[in-house]
């Protein structure tokens, strides 16, 4: 039995809601028919995850290239990121599901995961401000961000620059499948560069398909 949005925010974000109804909203996937599903708070939180991001890390790393800061950032929004978040808290077993989308266990897609943990900064922003959120992210973001030594470097473009330096060609993405449920959908991507070099990979979103492949075939090439 789900437990109430503001029992919810309490446990998982430490917050006692002055309107339960924003938090109820945040937990809600669009699967449910008849209700309002987080992608508004969803879009707000996404925002005020990244002014909150850029902000530390720009007091973080005073005397770091705008470059360097924002590979950092990029891996600290990522949806991946957001997900480990959501699961240290717990949160999957409290998002709102319709039937259809729990027995497709929509509540381990790293999007969904993702994007309920945004919806509800988006929620707390709100309901109690900034500050609040700050407070948040700074708690449980700060093991992803103490574990960057150096700013990483992402796989794509990782890829591309040692394709270049190898004159291997310019990396060629290609979705080549998508399956499952329209809620918890699945994309596949192949990436090629000359010589036959090539990996797939999948992923929630294209992008993250992309990310992966680009990952697989730069193991290769090591």
């Amino acid at each position: 039995m789900l437990r109430p949005a503001a029992e919810v925010a309490k446990e998982l974000l430490s917050h006692v809601p002055g309107d339960e109804a924003l938090f109820e909203r945040a937990l809600t996937h669009g699967s449910r028919q008849g209700e309002t599903s987080y992608q508004r708070l969803e879009f707000l939180g996404d925002r005020v995850l990244g002014i909150l991001m850029a902000e530390w890390l720009y007091h973080r790393f005073p005397d770091e290239a705008e470059g360097k800061m924002n590979r950092r950032y990029s891996g600290l929004v990522s949806r991946e990121t957001c997900a480990e978040v959501g699961r240290a808290i717990d949160l999957p077993r409290h998002i709102r599901l319709s039937r259809q989308a729990r027995e497709g266990r929509a509540e381990t897609s790293d999007n969904v995961i993702g994007d309920v943990v945004e919806a509800l900064l988006g929620a707390l922003y709100l309901d109690a401000g900034l500050d609040a959120c700050r407070d948040f992210v700074r708690t449980h973001w700060g093991e992803f961000l103490d574990e960057q030594r150096k700013a990483p470097i992402h796989p794509k473009n990782g890829l591309q620059e040692l394709a270049a330096a190898r004159r291997i060609g310019v990396p060629r993405y290609e979705m080549v499948g998508k399956s499952g449920p329209h809620h918890a959908p699945v994309f596949r991507v192949r990436v090629t560069l000359s010589g036959g070099r090539e990996a797939e990979a999948e992923g929630a979103s294209k992008q993250e398909a992309e990310t992966a492949a680009a990952a697989a075939l730069l193991e290769q090439l090591k």
